[in-house]
């Protein structure tokens, strides 16, 4: 009887450990940083470069993406804050974007809880604003969004990096 339990101890183990090992295609992240006294939290799939084109092939440019994979990209914010000189309240958002060639837009939209960008609706988009991209040296492979202390929110995948502030 012993050896059935130790049988089904190791057999369950090593189950229990390969789908510990095995690693999600866009696993889930958070970026998040208190600036002043806001706190700023971003929730995004990160999915990996895998030896693909990214921007203008795989995200192509000119139509509106949920900047990650899966679930949209969400920013919340603990007060209201200034993004480009505009006020954006408390809340949660989801962050999109129309990547493109020099520049993207930063789109924030009022409903939040959906599945990427196949509902997007314009209509809820609470700001937009644009930012010019920026060319790494090196590709990021996996991707990834940050926050600083500063407010400064980087999107970085591949050889393309874009930055926009949040200011308390």
């Amino acid at each position: 009887m012993k050896s059935i339990y130790a049988l089904f101890f190791f057999v369950f183990s090593m189950f229990s450990g390969y789908s510990q090992m095995k690693q999600k295609a866009s696993p889930p992240k958070e970026a998040k940083a208190i600036v002043g006294e806001t706190t700023v939290t971003i929730n995004y799939s990160s999915p990996f470069k895998k030896g693909r084109s990214i921007f203008g092939s795989l995200v192509p440019f000119d139509k509106v993406w949920r900047t990650g994979a899966n679930e949209a990209t969400t920013l919340e914010i603990s007060s209201d804050v200034q993004i480009e000189e505009k006020t954006l309240a408390k809340g949660k958002y989801a962050l999109f974007t129309i990547p493109g060639e020099k520049e993207w837009t930063i789109i924030l939209n009022s409903h939040s809880e959906q599945w990427g960008a196949y509902n997007y609706d314009a209509e809820k988009d609470v700001m937009r604003f644009t930012v010019p991209t920026q060319e790494l040296k090196e590709s990021v492979e996996s991707f990834t969004i940050n926050v600083d202390e500063k407010g400064v929110v980087s999107i970085k995948w591949d050889t393309t990096k874009v930055d926009f502030t949040v200011k308390p």
